[in-house]
């Protein structure tokens, strides 16, 4: 069998995008261990070159790296009920801080889709970017639900999501740093609400109390950005 005629039986094989995507993730973060977990050197960006770099040079469509490496896919909605785990050990630590995490959540979330409205806006974006560009700080299926259900395009707001995950991801331990910022809860809590899964997996990384309280703000900015964006594109958009 020559090589071009294996490469063809691979990729057509679904086992095989599964395990190019598990083997991409593991070179990525042993890059992010050897570099010390320096926030720049994000693991989920490092991976989605990787993979993104493979189906470029070989020339296969997305759907069908997507139809063999959806299990993973499948998995984000065991791991976004896995996050309450760790929310129930310190649901004593998460009590004390419900008033502050009510005004901040409501006040984020709110800032987020106006900032967002407004940069687009801005540049003159169409009102169906205006529309796929609001829900950008929630997870990706949320998000892609809101857009869908309001005109929006979900595949750009699915891209708008993961770069805004990656790029909360990346400057959210320097820019806290450099404001002074020691509360764990507060950090944790900010990254959540502006960077979705994408903040909490690194929120997790620094400290165990701020992942707690990213997954909360990630849940929580979920409902109140599907709440929150229907009014405010009405309003602005």
């Amino acid at each position: 069998m020559t090589t071009s005629a294996l490469w063809v039986y691979l990729a057509a094989t679904p086992l095989f995008w599964l395990t190019v995507t598990v083997l991409a993730w593991l070179l990525a973060d042993h890059l992010a261990v050897l570099a010390g977990r320096h926030p720049a050197v994000n693991p989920v960006l490092i991976a989605i070159v990787l993979i993104g770099a493979l189906l470029k040079l070989s020339g296969t469509p997305y759907r069908v790296y997507f139809d063999g490496a959806q299990f993973v896919h499948f998995l984000l909605g065991p791991a976004t009920v896995a996050l309450g785990v760790p929310l129930w050990r310190n649901r004593g630590v998460v009590r004390r801080e419900l008033l502050p995490m009510a005004v901040a959540l409501v006040v984020g979330s709110a800032t987020a889709i106006v900032s967002a409205i407004a940069i687009a806006r801005a540049f003159a974006a169409p009102h169906r970017v205006v529309v796929s560009l609001a829900p950008k700080s929630v997870t990706a299926p949320v998000a892609m639900a809101i857009s869908d259900n309001l005109g929006g395009l979900p595949a750009l707001t699915a891209a708008l999501v993961i770069t805004t995950g990656i790029v909360g991801a990346i400057v959210v331990t320097p820019l806290m740093n450099r404001l002074g910022i020691r509360d764990w809860a507060a950090r944790g809590f900010a990254v959540g609400l502006a960077s979705h899964g994408l903040g909490t997996a690194r929120a997790f990384m620094v400290h165990p109390i701020a992942g707690v309280f990213a997954g909360l703000a990630m849940g929580l900015n979920a409902i109140v950005t599907a709440i929150l964006v229907p009014v405010l594109v009405s309003l602005l958009g």
